[in-house]
């Protein structure tokens, strides 16, 4: 494995590496997030850095390329270990075929936090810190479908989701929404393997709005009355109203999301996206930077949220169209609470 190791170093520019300044107590951590460009991992980067200095301790970030980059977040744990942190938070891009790496970094007595997409299975991290992403998927399923009214019941629906390696936070938005939109299950664990007559299909956008726009465009070829739409965050969302917007229907298909950026928040207000479920990523990587810390200090591992087995930093619906039954908070609050 040494040598392995040793062979990423040459890679280290590629990763994006940035380092803090070295302080007496010598507490490292790492942050690998799928990317350096989605708003939500830059305002995650920015809670870390912000934690990590009131800490006085010194932080090393790492990124994909693009989402689903990964193999740049395997060398980025190996550099990690090497250089000998105390703890690694990780949005993982392949929740599946990280875990190797992960118990690597375990068993070379690094503490591992999953940031925001839980690892398969959950337990291969110490830790998770998440928004509850299938409370997220519930929230914006059951706005949908009172919206819709009785029309709930013939509605022609697509799902936009990440890619085809079905990340767990990807599965946990999609059937959040199908199960809160009436959609009867068949393995929660997958996506696509509903009979429901209602979905029109699913497609993958890369979390970004040219794989947004693309993946609509495959499925209003499939079937051009669909007219609820679930993408995976509010770029993918984006991309879809475009490409509704360019055959004249972005005023009778509803779409929904998770995300709450102020981008998307602002892409509410306008009318863009019905709703969305707004989630907290500079309070979810601060906390776990105190995590390690503590970790590094005491040897004390976090503990997940009672009744989960997650530690959950929190989620609300977003929209100036309240319905009955489904907690929410309006535009106004969530531009407060937003972020990029």
């Amino acid at each position: 494995m040494k040598r392995l190791l040793a062979s990423t170093i040459l890679g280290l520019s590629a990763l994006g590496a940035t380092s803090g300044v070295a302080l007496a107590d010598n507490v490292t951590a790492c942050l690998i997030t799928k990317t350096d460009t989605n708003p939500f991992f830059v305002k995650m980067k920015e809670g870390a850095e912000a934690k990590a200095a009131e800490l006085g301790m010194t932080l090393k970030s790492f990124a994909g390329k693009v989402d689903g980059d990964h193999e740049t977040q395997v060398q980025a744990i190996e550099t990690c270990i090497l250089d000998g942190a105390k703890g690694i938070l990780i949005t993982a891009s392949d929740t599946s075929s990280i875990v190797s790496a992960v118990t690597q970094a375990r068993d070379a007595g690094v503490l591992v936090i999953a940031l925001d997409t839980p690892l398969d299975p959950i337990d291969a991290a110490d830790a998770t810190f998440a928004t509850d992403n299938y409370k997220a998927g519930v929230l914006i399923g059951e706005w949908a479908r009172a919206q819709l009214g009785d029309a709930a019941d013939s509605a022609k629906i697509a799902t936009l989701d990440l890619n085809v390696s079905q990340p767990t936070v990807d599965v946990l938005r999609n059937q959040g929404f199908l199960e809160g939109f009436g959609v009867d299950l068949a393995d929660p664990n997958v996506i696509g393997d509903e009979t429901d007559a209602r979905i029109v299909g699913s497609d993958v956008t890369d979390g970004n709005e040219e794989g947004g726009r693309r993946a609509m465009e495959n499925l209003l070829a499939k079937d051009p009355t669909i007219n609820v739409v679930h993408t995976i965050n509010e770029p993918a969302a984006a991309g879809a109203y475009e490409a509704l917007k360019a055959i004249g229907r972005e005023k009778e298909v509803l779409i929904v999301s998770v995300d709450g950026g102020c981008p998307g928040v602002q892409n509410v207000a306008d009318g863009v996206i019905g709703a969305t479920s707004q989630q907290y990523p500079l309070s979810m990587a601060a906390l776990g930077v105190e995590a390690i810390k503590k970790w590094a200090d005491e040897g004390v591992k976090p503990e997940p949220t009672p009744g989960k087995a997650f530690f959950d930093t929190g989620v609300a619906l977003v929209t100036d169209a309240p319905a009955e039954g489904v907690e929410s908070i309006s535009v106004s609050e969530g531009k407060d609470l937003c972020w990029g």
